[in-house]
């Protein structure tokens, strides 16, 4: 090497999908983007997560030493809890509530469906064992622990051989000391027996929620810890010293050695980072309110961004399909009490299967073809109808250009599963029984953009569309028609999006405590204290992961409701908290309230529900490369014709194919149209302008009449 030559530095960041596993390099210094894909493997997620790697390092000739940077999403704590594989485990907790996982909540998704049925509770009802104690709900102690009842329970759960144990006790929150006693005896009894304490990982009040939170991270702990574990030896071994980090559900992302402790914050691994990137890559073209719609090979994932931040919910459910925000029907899932970017999720993907429902008449999904067998096109034994052979039926998808020619896609098997299984059932020609497959699926992202923009009070013609996932791009202008937006916005990479997502964000944190008292009667010293506590312990956490004083930033925010409401909303505390600081938090939560929900009632009385504290710790961003202007015709691009099918034109008709590769800054061209790379395959519907712009997202521009 030229001693003048500047080695080269990389940040990676590797998400592990249902389908596919994607990995993104950025060149620290010239912010030039690397890319490659992989099948996912299903057996063992890592295997597909070292494939991509190796792949990356293979095609652009890099050593593992160049690897300065490492971030995976996976979808492994998701899966585990969908496929029921948690660990076996028990829970200890107060004598006469060892029901509280079977009761759950009174309510239901479908509140007159007679045929539903709660989620079957993680851990069975006889692994779960009461000990006697009580705290009080101001944390007083009732009923004293009684140390001989928790050896008993130990010993029963040690002689039904569990993997780990959950202890959550009633008003832990206020007082977890009898939680930490127990915790002791298990050390003294099974020292090697991983223990989760709801003090510890969810300190906040609602029993139900904070047991529930607890436990999935319980039956998460002997599963995920031990892959984290396995892929870090694995990168090691290959010469990757960067170290390791995980996305989290909150949008940040979290040092392996905490990730390992508490994998209940990985739940929402993958979909947080697709948002993301989709902001990320929004802000380079200037827009911050946008529509985020991730469509991947299982499932589409859908969020909203406002002033370039994503919306935070503080509870969700993971549940036996799907992950859903836990405002949209309630009781599907297990909830789960930490930050998670608000989003919905929905089966339906590049892999979702066509079939006819109960009724006979077609639907799509929830269930998918994933990684294998995969769509029928494949060739991998699949021989059920998917989006992905629709798109190739309607001539979308170039079957010699899957994955940049990588991989050849079979028409004729794509014909033959959606002939048998959707045409001739419902009495429709080839491409129109294609056609519909798409609009349903279509139909059924509209429906849920709905719900997350119009029922919140959001007009979506207001926003920008950024789709991402390799199925994205294929359906956003048809489903932007749809909701009346105007501009749909293609990132560069849009089937990696998650993966650049991943690189695009800083450490974070957030310690909670409940602290339930009326506003007006807090005590401003006894406030502070608790704040400075919660602040020292954010501190550790990002220093645990080496993040130097100057790079933590720390905000401190209050959960407020009116007295007797049931669901908090946040806000800031004031920078000095003195006699006058409760006034102006009841003034903050009053103004938060009528932006909210669109009034408020300034002669009612609040309460303060929970204290918390977020602490980032800043991570470099990449700089992403520019596109050279243009400086003649986008016809450069243009690598042929074929006949592709739109609704709008009733039928097939040629178009142009361009290069996503060859189109530079400044470049437009109208639709019908199709535009190729690698990753995706962006479809330009008629009656569309797409303009280039520098940062290397297309523009769509779509004409309502």
């Amino acid at each position: 090497m030229d001693v003048n030559e500047v080695k080269r530095r990389f940040r990676i960041g590797v998400d592990t999908g249902g389908t596919f596993t994607d990995v993104v390099l950025v060149d620290e210094a010239s912010g030039e983007i690397l890319v490659a894909k992989v099948a996912t493997v299903p057996a063992d997620p890592s295997i597909g997560c070292m494939n991509g790697i190796e792949k990356a390092l293979a095609a652009y000739g890099l050593d593992p030493g160049d690897i300065a940077f490492t971030v995976h999403g996976t979808t492994i704590a998701t899966n585990t809890i969908i496929e029921g594989k948690g660990a076996k485990a028990g829970l200890i907790t107060c004598e006469g509530f060892r029901d509280v996982l079977e009761i759950a909540y009174q309510t239901r998704p479908s509140l007159y469906d007679i045929f539903y049925d709660k989620p079957t509770p993680l851990i069975p009802r006889y692994l779960c064992r009461g000990v006697t104690q009580r705290t009080g709900p101001d944390g007083e102690t009732v009923t004293p622990l009684d140390e001989k009842s928790v050896r008993s329970v130990v010993n029963f759960l040690l002689e039904e051989q569990v993997e780990a144990v959950a202890v959550a006790l009633l008003h832990a929150y206020k007082n977890p000391e009898p939680e930490r006693r127990i915790a002791q005896i298990l050390a003294e009894m099974c020292p090697e027996l991983p223990v989760v304490l709801s003090s510890d990982i969810s300190p906040e009040y609602r029993e139900y929620p904070r047991t529930s939170t607890t436990v999935v991270n319980t039956v998460l702990l002997p599963r995920v810890g031990p892959y984290i574990a396995h892929l870090e030896e694995k990168l090691e071994v290959r010469g990757i010293r960067s170290g390791l980090h995980l996305m989290s559900s909150s949008g940040g992302i979290i040092a392996a050695n905490i990730a390992k402790r508490q994998p209940v914050q990985m739940v929402e691994s993958g979909p947080a980072a697709g948002v993301i990137g989709a902001a990320f890559v929004a802000a380079r073209s200037g827009y911050e309110n946008l529509l985020a719609l991730d469509i991947g090979g299982t499932t589409a994932k859908l969020a909203v961004v406002n002033d370039g931040q994503p919306n935070i919910a503080e509870q969700f459910e993971v549940g036996a399909s799907a992950v859903a925000n836990v405002t949209a029907q309630r009781g599907q899932g297990y909830p789960v009490l930490t930050p998670v970017i608000s989003l919905v999720e929905i089966g339906a993907g590049g892999g979702s299967i066509a079939h006819l429902d109960p009724g006979g008449a077609l639907t799509v999904g929830p269930q998918s073809a994933g990684a294998d067998p995969g769509p029928a096109c494949y060739g991998q034994g699949g021989n059920e109808p998917t989006l992905t052979d629709a798109n190739l039926i309607l001539g979308r998808i170039n079957p010699d250009f899957f994955l940049g020619g990588e991989a050849k896609l079979d028409v004729e098997l794509a014909r033959q599963a959606v002939m048998e299984h959707a045409a001739r059932p419902t009495g429709l020609d080839l491409l129109e029984a294609a056609n519909a497959i798409i609009d349903i699926a279509n139909a059924k992202m509209v429906s849920a953009l709905y719900f997350i923009s119009v029922e919140q009070g959001i007009d979506p013609r207001d926003y920008v569309l950024v789709p991402s996932g390799g199925a994205g791009p294929m359906q956003a202008v048809s489903i932007a028609k749809a909701l009346g937006v105007t501009k749909v916005l293609i990132p560069p990479t849009p089937g990696l999006n998650s993966a650049v997502g991943m690189l695009a964000t800083d450490l974070k944190h957030e310690v909670v405590r409940t602290h339930m008292q009326e506003t007006m009667q807090t005590d401003p010293q006894q406030l502070a204290g608790i704040y400075d506590e919660l602040e020292s312990a954010t501190r550790s956490l990002l220093q645990e992961q080496e993040v130097s004083d100057a790079d933590i930033t720390v905000t401190r925010e209050v959960g407020m409701c009116y007295v007797g409401q049931s669901y908090q909303l946040r806000v800031s505390l004031p920078t000095t908290i003195d006699n006058q600081a409760a006034a102006k938090l009841a003034d903050a939560f009053h103004s938060r309230h009528a932006e909210t929900y669109g009034f408020a009632n300034e002669q009612e009385p609040t309460q303060i529900v929970n204290l918390r504290v977020v602490g980032i710790g800043a991570v470099d961003r990449p700089v992403l490369q520019q596109l050279e202007e243009a400086t003649d015709s986008p016809s450069r691009a243009i690598k042929g014709s074929r006949q592709v099918y739109f609704a709008e034109s009733n039928g097939l008709i040629e178009v142009d194919l361009y290069a996503r590769e060859k189109l530079l800054a400044g470049d437009t061209f109208s639709g019908p149209a199709i535009v190729e790379q690698m990753d995706t395959t962006v479809v330009i519907s008629p009656d569309t302008r797409v303009a280039v712009e520098k940062s290397g997202n297309l523009i769509v521009h779509l004409d309502h009449n």
